[in-house]
């Protein structure tokens, strides 16, 4: 579909708003006029007009919101050609061979993504100011060529138009939702009105010794609710037509990016974005976000700097993410093809001859790959955030796991607190506790937390579901206890989980044995003692 067209569906589903306001609008209008015509007056014709203009005013308030708010613009690094050479020269490179008009600003981000914008005036039919997004995290994953090829596809989207008329679409979807909003908030203030109208009545028959009826807004706000099915309707409507034409100028951007970077690249740079996502979140969840709760961040640079060390350590997970490609989009409404759809269409292309070739990491394009993520951190974190303390990785992982353990003991402390009081709970009141009255075990279990099936567990049942929390606990103690007096630390791995390091060799397997001898039913707590205090 010729830029043209585009511009005339995406008029003509605007225009659909509008004819769908005046609809309504007229069908109001004629009801009130027809029960007046026919001699309707009276309490009952005047709250008919008044529904009428109170149903109304939404339709006519969406109409006339004639200005889509501007979104704000998205926090990242804009660097100057000066500041970025290689990047800028890349990109201008880039829109020549597209055939396109270069962006008039990078912005630098923190996501696994590329894209463009671009703002036009006179509902998109001249151009505007143009902007590239660009993710470091999907630099940090990709080589220079795969590089080359995802920002050819954006660049795709600018030949073809389709930032242009995108506006007309944002708008009408802007407008549908904010009139949608509109018949909701109406009808959630008429059914607290109404609620609170009915609890009002129900205390003063109460007061009065009456039994109080039941609270029942079921049928309040149902003409606000109907207004808003009619506009929910027509909003599936305009999402659905628009979905094919989003997705069909995917393809188009596609078969840009695989012409001028060669098939291959393009191909083996859309396999890499899934798995990279996927390994994006889990890095921010597991690492980057590691010690906050114990007020601490990484060293400088390292927060989105640090992607790159899991990247290297877990290339077989990736590998097989890379292979095991999404086959559907991520919501009916995604604007993107499916990439195995997408993946196999490129890859169905003839061999151009460029191969795959690995070349230099995209990361080299830029001047000091480490300065702009250290940069980046302080255009994107919130100023909370930056106020952290900052730690190198082996320091922030095991202040952070020693925290995070210590508040996870702390029901095991309270409940050895409890059965000693004035003691604080820890490994040693909780060994001696044991020692001096074998049956405090049990009773331990039974302050802490359970699963109902436990709590519903008697005798020697009881005991066996309570064992596995018992010795969790226990352990938590002994973690405690060792990391405090530099016995154990806590040891990163880019490729597992943090694991508890200790001093000696073989510490693991006394351990475990004096854990299983002190929850035993005879409990022994003296192979724990000797390794507490070795």
């Amino acid at each position: 579909m010729g830029a043209s067209l585009r511009a005339l569906r995406a008029l003509v589903l605007l225009s659909g708003f509008y004819l769908l306001g005046f609809v309504l609008l007229a069908v109001l209008a004629g009801i009130d006029y027809a029960v007046i015509a026919s001699g309707g007056h009276g309490p009952v014709v005047a709250k008919l007009v008044i529904v009428s203009l109170v149903l109304a005013f939404p339709v006519v308030r969406g109409m006339f919101m004639l200005r889509t708010p501007k979104a704000e613009p998205m926090a990242g690094l804009r660097p100057t050609e000066q500041q970025e050479p290689h990047l800028w020269a890349m990109v201008r490179e880039l829109a020549a061979a597209v055939g396109t008009r270069a962006p008039d600003e990078i912005v630098l981000t923190d996501e696994v993504n590329a894209a463009v914008s671009e703002d036009p005036r006179l509902l998109g039919l001249l151009p505007g100011p143009r902007r590239m997004y660009i993710g470091l995290p999907l630099m940090t994953g990709l080589d220079e060529m795969q590089l080359r090829a995802v920002l050819a596809h954006e660049l795709g989207h600018y030949s073809n138009a389709d930032t242009r008329f995108t506006p007309l679409i944002v708008r009408g979807k802007a407008q549908i939702g904010r009139t949608i909003a509109h018949f909701h908030e109406r009808a959630d203030n008429t059914v607290a009105k109404e609620r609170a109208k009915q609890e009002k009545q129900a205390g003063k028959r109460i007061a009065k010794g009456k039994k109080a009826k039941e609270v029942n807004t079921s049928g309040s706000g149902v003409m606000y609710r109907s207004m808003a099915k009619i506009y929910t309707a027509y909003g599936s409507f305009f999402m659905r037509a628009t979905l094919s034409g989003f997705r069909r100028q995917e393809y188009a951007a596609d078969l840009a990016a695989a012409r001028i970077a060669g098939r291959d690249a393009y191909a083996s740079a859309l396999r890499e974005l899934p798995a990279l996502v996927s390994a994006h979140s889990f890095y921010m969840d597991s690492y980057a976000t590691l010690g906050v709760g114990a007020g601490l961040l990484p060293a400088p640079g390292q927060v989105f700097g640090g992607f790159g060390e899991l990247l290297g350590a877990r290339e077989e997970e990736l590998a097989h993410m890379r292979e095991e490609l999404p086959e559907r989009p991520a919501s009916p409404y995604d604007s993107h093809p499916p990439i195995a759809d997408r993946v196999a269409r490129i890859e169905a292309l003839p061999d151009d001859g460029r191969g795959a070739a690995a070349t230099r990491p995209a990361l080299d394009v830029l001047v000091s790959a480490g300065g702009a993520f250290a940069a980046l951190e302080h255009e994107v974190l919130t100023s909370e955030a930056l106020g952290l303390r900052r730690a190198d990785w082996s320091d922030l992982v095991h202040e952070s796991m020693s925290l995070y353990v210590a508040q996870g003991a702390e029901d095991i402390r309270a409940a050895v607190a409890a059965e000693r009081p004035g003691t604080q709970g820890d490994l040693g009141d909780f060994l001696d506790l044991i020692d001096t009255d074998p049956a405090a075990l049990w009773r331990l279990a039974d302050r802490l937390p359970k699963s109902e099936e436990a709590a519903a567990a008697t005798g020697r049942a009881a005991r066996e579901f309570a064992r596995p929390g018992l010795r969790r606990a226990l352990n938590q103690l002994v973690t405690v206890e060792l990391t405090a007096r530099g016995a154990a630390r806590w040891q990163l791995s880019w490729s597992d989980s943090a694991s508890l390091g200790y001093t000696s060799e073989g510490f693991q397997d006394e351990l475990d044995a004096a854990l299983d001898a002190a929850v035993a039913d005879q409990g022994d707590t003296a192979p724990l003692r000797k390794l507490a205090q070795a």
